[in-house]
């Protein structure tokens, strides 16, 4: 297959496009290397995926109608049609939506529009929608099941993922698109935005510098490694390519397991060997009591398993951490 790959250069975005170029898809990749991050770490994510025939880089932004088309367009006059996208790339972040509500309405709505649209005039059919489980907001019955009401997002990041749903579904309908919206659960391991609280505790630890723990420690979350998440993309894809035009639905991929931030350190603390200083600040606003994912439905709709505990996914990141800074030193 043919399958454009945005957000390409980000943390789930890289690991996306190796897989699937491994497993003998072709991947156009874009990404417009937001300043959320640095760049440098972004060049790095893709670096082993320039030299590969598989894989097309586009620097390309989502606010350019343009530059879109032109993409899905050089694929179909190579006689390489796109058959599918992914749709990874958005503004992220719970804490800055609040800061900077206008830029994430742009990227994560307007951007989505436009990709939709490029979509349908290239007569490109297929899309993996990456959502977030932060659509449900303080939502009382837990584990999540994808059939509970939503709409009461509390923060303008998860509002804009709740209207990217909405606007594929809208799509799905009127041009018969065939969709898949996954919900992500905290995704981490190798790669992991540096700003996420298990790579921004483990360099902070690390380095003995207190990590800031907002609220009393008590905050749950469903941490899913990334290769679960991987399995969970690529499941989704192989199920719907199958079904029938104008098909939407959406999909929980979390760990199903619900940690507590205190508990978290300590893992954190044991695989790293050392004590953490913690920083207590108050609760942050935008931020979610607990999310938990009941994962049943995409179990039983394309077989996701999720198999990485947090303790053994904890131990990978942190042996890829450790690789990391002895790369860095030589």
């Amino acid at each position: 297959m043919n399958i454009l790959v945005t957000g390409v250069a980000g943390f789930i975005g890289s690991h996306v496009a190796e897989r699937l170029v491994a497993a003998g898809h072709v991947v156009y990749g874009i990404d417009n290397f937001d300043p959320y991050y640095d760049r440098e770490i972004k060049d790095r994510n893709i670096a082993a995926l320039q030299d590969q025939t598989g894989f097309r880089f586009y620097e390309a932004d989502l606010l350019d109608p343009r530059a879109l088309a032109n993409v899905i367009g050089t694929a179909a006059e190579a006689g390489r049609s796109i058959d599918a996208v992914i749709h990874l790339a958005a503004k992220a972040g719970v804490r800055p939506s609040i800061e900077d509500p206008h830029a994430y309405t742009r990227v994560n709505v307007e951007g989505t529009v436009n990709l939709l649209e490029a979509m349908n005039a290239g007569n490109v059919r297929d899309l993996i929608f990456a959502s977030s489980s932060s659509v449900y907001g303080n939502t009382a019955e837990v584990p999540f099941r994808e059939d509970a009401w939503v709409d009461h997002p509390i923060s303008p990041y998860a509002a804009t993922k709740k209207a990217g749903e909405l606007l594929t579904h809208t799509y799905s309908h009127i041009h018969g698109m065939r969709v898949a919206a996954l919900r992500f659960f905290t995704v981490y391991g190798p790669r992991q935005r540096p700003d996420l609280a298990i790579a921004k505790f483990t360099r902070l630890i690390s380095r003995d510098q207190p990590i800031p723990v907002y609220g009393d420690g008590t905050t749950r979350r469903d941490y899913t490694y990334i290769d679960d998440i991987l399995s969970g993309i690529l499941g989704a894809l192989e199920w719907i390519v199958t079904q029938d035009a104008g098909s939407w639905q959406v999909f929980n991929l979390g760990e199903s397991r619900t940690v507590a931030l205190g508990e978290l350190i300590e893992i954190l603390e044991r695989t790293l060997g050392m004590r953490a200083r913690l920083d207590r600040q108050p609760e942050q606003p935008g931020d979610v009591k607990q999310t938990w994912a009941d994962t049943s439905r995409a179990a039983e709709t394309f077989g996701y398993k999720p198999s990485t505990p947090i303790e053994e996914g904890i131990r990978h990141y942190v042996q890829w951490f450790r690789q990391q800074k002895q790369q860095e030193t030589e």
